[in-house]
């Protein structure tokens, strides 16, 4: 039986009273995509942070690719791996869409690319960043500074600039939210190739964006995994229909 890559272990964050994550135990299996879904407040980006190293837990383990990471930096957990988009890497307005996606290439390979030289002084590391914003669909946007881009544009930015950095498994924060109904297709479009590359954690509200791309769903409310399982047996559940989803959600 194969090792989930990621293992999160009773996992736990409060800030004073306030208990955000509380027990949280969970596996991302290889070759997944896994929704997080919840009510505003149910903890979820906190234990995003929690797993991309910018929160400390309180309690528990986090294992990634079979290595215990609850210890490490987010920068030591993106080197392995453990890629957090839209909160790892940022956007640099000034700078054009190739520019931004070759300096994250360079950042991964250590190259002596300069962070205010030429871009075209390193071919290699453009020519990598070309074909990820090729793929992206952002080709004909390469010169364009990234703080033009439409906000959808910027999200399909933000996923190339996570992949320069090679993940084994990405951790992705609402890439939906403020998309046009458009952009969105192309984003989901964009997931659906994703998925079958590595594993990955979305958290997300659009919910018939999570029921079309998940293969496992787990719902948090109050800091607590309350049900997890296919998006079907989710929709359900009652328990998840009265905390969450609703009637409208059927």
């Amino acid at each position: 039986m194969s090792i989930a890559p990621l293992q999160l272990k009773n996992l736990r964050k409060s800030y004073g009273a306030l208990v955000v994550t509380d027990d949280v135990s969970l596996n991302i299996e290889a070759g997944e995509l896994h929704a997080i879904i919840g009510p505003n407040g149910a903890g979820k980006t906190t234990l995003i942070h929690q797993i991309s190293g910018l929160a400390k837990s309180d309690s528990g383990r986090i294992i990634f690719d079979g290595d215990d990471v609850s210890k490490l930096p987010m920068n030591a957990r993106a080197k392995l791996g453990l890629v957090r988009s839209f909160q790892i890497t940022s956007i640099l307005p000034r700078f054009s869409a190739l520019e931004n996606v070759a300096l994250a290439v360079q950042a991964r390979s250590g190259s002596s690319f300069s962070f205010f030289g030429n871009a075209a002084a390193e071919p290699e590391l453009n020519d990598i960043a070309m074909a990820l914003l090729a793929r992206f669909g952002l080709a004909s946007r390469a010169d364009v500074p990234a703080g033009q881009m439409s906000h959808g544009e910027k999200r399909q930015l933000e996923i190339a600039i996570a992949l320069a950095a090679k993940p084994k498994l990405l951790l992705l924060d609402e890439p939906l939210a403020g998309t046009s109904h458009d952009e969105s297709q192309r984003l989901i479009n964009t997931l659906q190739e994703l998925r079958r590359e590595l594993p990955i954690v979305l958290i997300e509200h659009d919910m018939d964006a999570v029921f079309a791309l998940a293969d496992r769903v787990s719902v948090l409310v109050y800091g607590r995994i309350i049900a997890s399982g296919t998006p079907q047996s989710i929709r359900d559940n009652p328990d998840v229909r009265a905390a969450y989803l609703g009637e409208e959600a059927l």
